[in-house]
């Protein structure tokens, strides 16, 4: 029996973890392609980073 939920809390842990590996976007920021600058120029409508290239999937935010 004890193996039995430790072999549980290992497989939820596992599945957690890599459940937040696969989704680094972030909640605050929200990427927005803007062709009117490069065609390939994203900015965040929440905090103002810019990046260019494939779409960020972190958020790119300085700390003030």
């Amino acid at each position: 029996m004890p193996l039995l939920l430790l072999v549980l809390a290992v497989s939820v842990f596992l599945y957690l973890w890599l459940a937040r590996r696969k989704s680094t976007l972030t909640r605050n920021c929200r990427w927005r392609l803007d062709r009117s600058v490069a065609p390939d120029h994203w900015h965040c409508v929440a905090c103002g980073a810019v990046a260019r290239g494939a779409e960020p999937r972190d958020c790119l935010r300085v700390d003030r």
